[in-house]
């Protein structure tokens, strides 16, 4: 299998729904040279801070039972808000020119909200989606592990 090519001035888009590191190869393809563009970082206020209400109630319509309704997951919604905005900042670069190609690794869910909320002209651009979390990773080991993905 071929390897990724990773072009000069691609960009690279390491995130989760917690944080979003833009990158740009200002090197070449053999030789990748990432370069922070810019960095965001989604800060949550705990779950009892956010929600401080039971679950709702329901009632079956044919008898007397009842259940409740699930928990809301506070946190998973805010890293869902937080995907649709980098999606949003993706879309906006896409419209301005800002970029040729695109490489996106995030986790599946990550991966699956952005691709929801990434714009026909965003999608366009995307040379490829890895499924990791490399977030928690320095760019020299971004770097090693582009150099390494078979497309």
């Amino acid at each position: 299998m071929p390897l990724l090519h990773v072009a000069h001035g691609d960009w690279v888009l390491v995130g989760d729904g917690k944080k979003a590191l833009f990158l740009t190869n200002e090197g070449d393809p053999d030789l990748l040279n990432l370069r922070t563009l810019s960095v965001r970082v989604q800060t949550s206020a705990a779950d009892h801070e956010q929600g401080t209400d039971r679950p709702g109630r329901t009632f079956a319509s044919m008898s007397h039972a009842r259940s409740s309704y699930e928990q809301t997951d506070w946190h998973e919604l805010d890293e869902m808000r937080f995907a649709h905005d980098i999606a949003a900042q993706i879309n906006r670069a896409a419209q301005e020119g800002l970029f040729k190609k695109l490489i996106l690794i995030a986790p599946p869910k990550t991966l699956g909200e952005l691709r929801d909320k990434l714009s026909p002209e965003a999608r366009k651009h995307i040379r490829a989606e890895i499924n990791k979390d490399l977030t928690k990773h320095a760019i020299p080991e971004i770097e090693r592990l582009l150099r390494m993905y078979e497309v």
